[in-house]
């Protein structure tokens, strides 16, 4: 029991610092723009593909340098000569745009690199096990993808709220035209502001696809979670999106964990389901198989008691 719990703390937090790293661009971009960029979980693939082609000339360390920075630049692109084009007709042009971009970054990918999973292997220094634990390891990537995590989480926060550039940003969210008066080129913030988003999914993919898999549905298995880590933390909100991030994450590793039904874990506060209860097979159903639709569930009750999510900064 205690090898279950400790071992889920890790995967959970594991698990949900990679959400954070993913919907930490889609909220930065969000926050700027007032854009909910459908192609965010597309970037996060493409980022895969080059770190994996870029390791097999150059190695693993210079794919997940290079990859996110190959994205960052395409995503600036992406804004500068499509979405501004779109932005004065309004957000339903700009999400269908987004969206439009999403197929067309799938497409790609399975022209170039085929519809087969990548061999996209670690490094040998982080092969192996950090720690052996109850006879369980944990591996040393694990470990590596946290620390990513909270390194990216940190630096944010710091050039957020303590740099002038941070400052700057924060002014152009909710009066670009008083910044633009003073002297700064709002636009090419905007540009630099997606390209960096887009950049944060990209260093996602690339450090995720050797554990995850590299492979042309990779976007579509993390790009609904992602949007309900942005809606439940509060649109807009860097803060909310971390503490979504970490419950979602380690909520569905638990669950995922847990060797038993809904019966089961409803007995564990005094409600008991026998056979002769009201629709008895759904509350028979596993609670590995219901783990996927929690994180789903999270997102309607927060959306129904507080719609702006926990620490939203705005509401559309």
């Amino acid at each position: 029991m205690l090898e279950t719990v400790i071992f889920s703390l890790l995967n959970g937090l594991v698990y949900g610092l990679l959400l954070f790293l993913l919907a930490s661009g889609l909220t930065l971009i969000f926050s700027m723009m007032g854009v909910l960029n459908l192609a965010h979980a597309g970037f996060y693939m493409l980022a895969a593909y080059f770190a994996y082609t870029i390791s097999l000339y150059m190695g693993f360390w210079f794919g997940i340098l290079l990859a996110p920075l190959l994205v960052g630049v395409i995503g600036g692109l992406v804004e500068r000569y499509g979405l501004r084009q779109v932005h004065q007709f309004g957000h339903v042009p700009e999400l269908i745009f987004t969206f439009g971009v999403a197929f067309l970054l799938e497409e790609v990918v399975q022209f170039i690199w085929g519809r087969d999973q990548l061999a996209y292997n670690k490094p040998e220094i982080l092969e192996g096990a950090l720690f052996t634990l109850f006879g369980a390891d944990f591996p040393i990537y694990k470990m590596f993808m946290l620390i990513v995590s909270v390194l990216i989480f940190i630096t944010l926060f710091l050039v957020l709220k303590h740099t002038r550039i941070g400052l700057i940003i924060r002014a152009a969210v909710g009066h670009p035209q008083v910044v633009g008066m003073l002297g700064h080129n709002v636009p090419l913030i905007f540009m630099v502001t997606f390209g960096v988003g887009t950049a944060l999914a990209g260093l996602a993919g690339a450090i995720a696809g050797p554990v995850l898999g590299t492979y042309p549905g990779m976007a579509s298995g993390l790009g609904g979670i992602m949007f309900v880590v942005v809606i439940f933390g509060g649109l807009g909100s860097l803060g909310g999106a971390f503490i979504a991030s970490i419950m979602i994450g380690l909520i569905q590793t638990f669950a995922i964990a847990i060797d038993g039904s809904l019966a089961d874990v409803l007995a564990l506060i005094g409600i008991i389901v026998t056979e002769e209860t009201f629709m008895y097979d759904i509350w028979s159903t596993t609670m590995p198989q219901v783990a996927p639709l929690i994180p789903y569930l999270m997102m309607v009750v927060m959306l129904i008691f507080r719609p702006t999510g926990l620490m939203g900064a705005r509401e559309s």
